[in-house]
């Protein structure tokens, strides 16, 4: 593999990886079923949108953790999970919506603290 794409591509650990694209499934399965029942077909290029969106929302998520986890330090907030679930929930659609955008801050940052070290 290119040293560029390992180290930005393959910059996540697998596990994480994994766990986060399986949490990003969700807004795609949502999106096309709610598309799908439209009269219209759906178009070829939010198709790919949404494949790009999918695949780069483990690296978007990861910037927006980075991002919470430099405000908020290692506190801890006690507040009502149903309220927790979504805020949850809500930054995850925007982690998903603009992954496009956000997405390549991560890659990188990915690709800064593999080369150095």
């Amino acid at each position: 593999m290119h040293p560029v794409i390992a180290k930005t591509f393959g910059g996540l650990s697998r596990q994480y990886y994994f766990r986060q694209f399986i949490f990003g499934l969700i807004f795609p399965a949502f999106f096309l079923f709610i598309v799908s029942k439209g009269p219209n077909p759906i178009p070829l290029a939010l198709i790919v949108m949404v494949v790009i969106n999918t695949l780069l929302y483990p690296y978007s998520r990861f910037v927006y953790e980075g991002i919470m986890r430099f405000i908020m330090g290692e506190n801890v907030f006690w507040v009502n999970a149903i309220f927790m679930l979504f805020v949850k929930a809500m930054t995850m659609a925007l982690c998903w919506s603009f992954a496009i955008f956000i997405a390549p801050v991560g890659l990188a940052y990915l690709y800064y603290h593999h080369s150095k070290a």
